[in-house]
């Protein structure tokens, strides 16, 4: 029904933004990674769409990518999968890390997520094991390991999850040894509250 929905960012919430299109501000549910790198209110986004129907109510599912969405989408059609518990599912790391940890028969990279548990991860892995493709998947699982362990280092240390996150992202895939990732996620952490000051 919606597909995308294009207008000026009006609202950040909890889990949610508004976006105002013409006139009508839609609120647009998302996971958390795409809300921390949502733009300041007043700049114009856009987001690929899914709209779910209850008795009632009507809720509409953000997602900065197209390949988000149809992830998204294949998770909803796993029995015992909501969209709520799909968005989680989407908070737990990048989409490739995702479909390597479903490609690779991870159900415990899964279960990170929030209401999801070992039998429902299973169930996920076994849905859509042979529709998602994701080359260099047990590479991406085995740094998947790794930065869960600094992610927990570093909110540790007071920073943020999805900020933590997003650091490791930005370290260099060169760079494997766990000193090494911890090392340079600390610095782009460091360099981005200097820029803040």
């Amino acid at each position: 029904m919606l597909y995308t929905l294009e207008g000026t960012l009006t609202l950040k919430g909890d889990r949610f933004a508004v976006v105002d299109v013409g006139g009508v501000g839609f609120r647009v549910n998302l996971h958390g990674q795409a809300l921390g790198k949502l733009p300041r209110a007043g700049t114009r986004v856009k987001f690929f769409t899914n709209l779910h129907v209850r008795e009632d109510a009507l809720e509409l599912y953000g997602f900065p990518t197209e390949e988000e969405l149809n992830l998204f989408e294949m998770l909803i059609s796993v029995s015992g999968v909501g969209p709520k518990s799909a968005l989680s599912v989407l908070d737990v790391a990048e989409r490739k890390e995702i479909e390597a940890a479903i490609k690779e028969n991870r159900p415990d990279l899964l279960t990170r997520a929030s209401g999801v548990g070992r039998k429902t991860a299973e169930r996920i892995i076994l849905e859509l094991k042979g529709k998602v493709s994701a080359r260099g998947a047990s590479a991406t699982v085995g740094r998947m390991e790794t930065d869960a362990g600094l992610v927990e280092a570093l909110t540790g240390m007071g920073y943020g999850r999805e900020e933590a996150r997003d650091a490791l992202a930005k370290v260099g895939a060169g760079e494997k040894d766990l000193s090494g990732r911890l090392k340079e996620a600390l610095r782009i952490l460091s360099g981005r509250r200097k820029d803040a000051i």
